[in-house]
């Protein structure tokens, strides 16, 4: 029998969303369950390291996004068609990870000069990944198929507005999000999906 499935995060896009691209991708029905506030001080302490995403596979669960996503990513054979691939996939997610670093930094950021800083050191990292797609004929960024890191690509770089913002001045980049969001199934996803907390915002988006 196929596992079930049960993702728990709070209501919002976040650490959540490249799971739940997956799932959509992927046509896997789960309980996509959203916490309230008042309801996490009660369950942080019985999750695996106090943090969500949780995902429960049969009722176990099991933390950190970039570990579901890789699991998710072989129950669905979207890890890459060889092992050339797949290290491929796996060093760009974990790049994109680096580049979130400095997005959540900009968040807290109110000095000027470190938020100079900041958003060159993010303009860094998506000229990496602008080459990246620029250089595959397929418009993806491993490959000529679909794999875990186009969406987790593509629901972490369409998940705020600022990060939207950011696609525009590289047309590969963007077009990549578009194509990866405008997928049948991910499509469907997108348009049907509840209605997520708007995102915080940062000291700088204030000025």
């Amino acid at each position: 029998m196929a596992p079930t499935y049960k993702l728990i995060y709070f209501n919002g896009t976040g650490r959540a969303e490249p799971i739940r691209y997956l799932f959509a991708y992927a046509g896997q029905d789960y309980v996509d369950y959203r916490l309230k506030r008042e309801e996490w001080p009660q369950l942080k302490s019985n999750t695996p390291y106090g943090k969500v995403p949780v995902l429960e596979v049969d009722g176990k669960p099991v933390a950190q996004t970039n570990a579901i996503a890789r699991y998710l990513a072989k129950q669905f054979k979207l890890q890459g068609s060889d092992d050339w691939e797949i290290l491929q996939a796996d060093s760009l997610v974990e790049a994109l990870g680096d580049y979130n670093l400095s997005s959540m930094r900009l968040f807290r950021e109110e000095n000027p000069e470190r938020i100079a800083e900041i958003k060159k050191e993010q303009a860094f990292y998506l000229a990496k990944f602008e080459e990246v797609l620029s250089s595959n004929p397929s418009g993806l960024l491993v490959g000529s198929a679909v794999t875990w890191a186009d969406l987790v690509f593509a629901a972490t770089l369409s998940s705020r507005p600022d990060q939207v913002d950011a696609l525009k001045s590289y047309p590969a980049l963007s077009a990549f999000v578009n194509k990866i969001n405008n997928l049948p199934n991910i499509k469907k996803w997108v348009e049907t999906r509840p209605k997520s907390d708007p995102p915080p915002t940062g000291p700088h988006h204030k000025r």
